[in-house]
């Protein structure tokens, strides 16, 4: 075997591996550009903290519901067209909030645009878990998961200068310009590059009622656990950035750099994170990466400079620590030949709960920023703990097995 093949194989970089990437940067890096600097840009048009939390509040309701479609569609038409279709659902957003520049165009806008991560990572995971052998989908969804930092590392950098330059309003629409135009060289690259794996009609199952009844009690302790968790991140999220901005007072390019900061930390972790996940055991690096939720929000509190800032978002950024490991565990406890379905049944339950965690921060953030801050850091506690007591190692279920 060559050093190139052996590259290939560490890394699992198989041909629709390698497209699914490129993809990745592409869309990526036209959202994260605009997408980041939606409540500046709600603030910018007249929307209030209410208009903000319901941003929110949407993206985790909408998230929740088109998961499920996602995962039956991936399943139904294969990877391949049902990408299509989600692509063409993200441009048309982009497209509506660049010709009305008001707050309620732009929550209809976020609508379609919101659907891009939602309805694809179901298709994305069954195709990492149909492209690569089991030992090496913690290293799939790592390679996904790191690449998709690049944008996100990189995108609120060039969304800052685009404000400073062009101002809130023009800046951000000019950032949606741009996140149009690399949807559109994705959608061609995608179809011209992706295998079409095409998973069989009897396999994709349309009512999520039945599908329940295929979730095992493992993957059930995760659900909860990544419930409360995730009302941990969602209920400060929207106001990350209002914080930061607003109530410490850096500029946009200083957050955008703090967004850089997060995401160089993601990265330098994921490859050697997933390499002793697929050796050993799941359950230490899914643990690690709820405390580091759990402990975002609570020094957020406290950081009321730029250099602290910069540690609270080093801490943002491990708490990707064991993200692409858990989404691993997921698709190994999901049946064979449902997989993307049962992704998108397990991402709908948990975003629909949560989506009324984000839709209710704006109230907290009403009475004070600590009271939102404290509130999502009990929920970090609670949801470690939990997965602590009742999570379960499949590496241990396997060998006791």
């Amino acid at each position: 075997m060559t050093w190139r093949e052996r590259i290939v194989d560490f890394f699992g970089l198989r041909r629709s591996i390698v497209a699914l990437l490129t993809m990745a940067v592409l869309v990526g890096m036209g959202e994260r550009m605009a997408e980041r600097f939606l409540p500046i840009y709600l603030l910018a048009l007249g929307g209030g903290a209410l208009v903000i939390s319901g941003l929110n509040g949407l993206d985790n309701f909408l998230s929740a519901i088109y998961s499920y479609p996602g995962g039956y569609l991936s399943d139904r038409l294969g990877h391949k067209r049902a990408l299509l279709v989600f692509n063409l659902m993200a441009m048309a957003g982009y497209v509506l909030v660049i010709c009305i520049p008001t707050w309620p165009a732009v929550l209809l806008g976020s609508a379609l645009f919101i659907s891009w991560t939602a309805l694809s990572l179901p298709a994305t995971m069954s195709l990492v878990a149909a492209a690569l052998p089991k030992h090496k989908r913690t290293m799939g969804v790592t390679m996904h998961s790191l690449v998709r930092r690049i944008p996100m590392a990189l995108g609120p950098v060039v969304g800052g200068i685009l404000i400073a330059w062009l101002g809130e309003k023009t800046g951000i629409r000019a950032a949606f310009g741009v996140a149009l135009a690399l949807g559109i060289v994705a959608l061609v690259m995608q179809q011209a590059m992706i295998d079409g794996v095409r998973v069989t009609a009897q396999a994709a199952e349309g009512n999520p009622f039945r599908l329940w009844r295929f979730m095992q009690p493992a993957l059930r302790s995760l659900l909860v656990s990544d419930i409360l968790i995730r009302f941990c991140e969602q209920i400060p999220y929207a106001f990350v950035v209002v914080w930061a901005m607003k109530n410490v007072g850096v500029s946009a390019i200083e957050f955008g750099m703090l967004t850089t900061i997060e995401m160089i930390t993601a990265m330098l972790i994921y490859i050697p994170v997933a390499w002793l996940a697929d050796k050993t055991t799941k359950k230490p690096f899914v643990v690690i990466t709820f405390v580091n939720f759990t402990v975002f929000p609570l020094f957020l509190l406290v950081a009321k400079s730029l250099p602290l800032l910069i540690v609270a978002f080093i801490l943002r950024g491990m708490k990707e620590f064991g993200e692409p490991t858990r989404k691993a565990l997921i698709m190994d406890l999901a049946p064979e030949g449902r997989k993307a379905g049962m992704f998108g049944l397990y991402y709908l339950l948990r975003d629909v709960i949560v989506s009324f965690a984000a839709f209710g921060a704006g109230f907290l953030w009403q009475i004070s920023p600590a009271a939102n801050f404290l509130v999502a850091g009990a929920c970090g506690v609670v949801g470690t703990l939990y997965f602590v007591i009742f999570g379960t190692d499949l590496t241990r279920r396997a060998d006791s097995a």
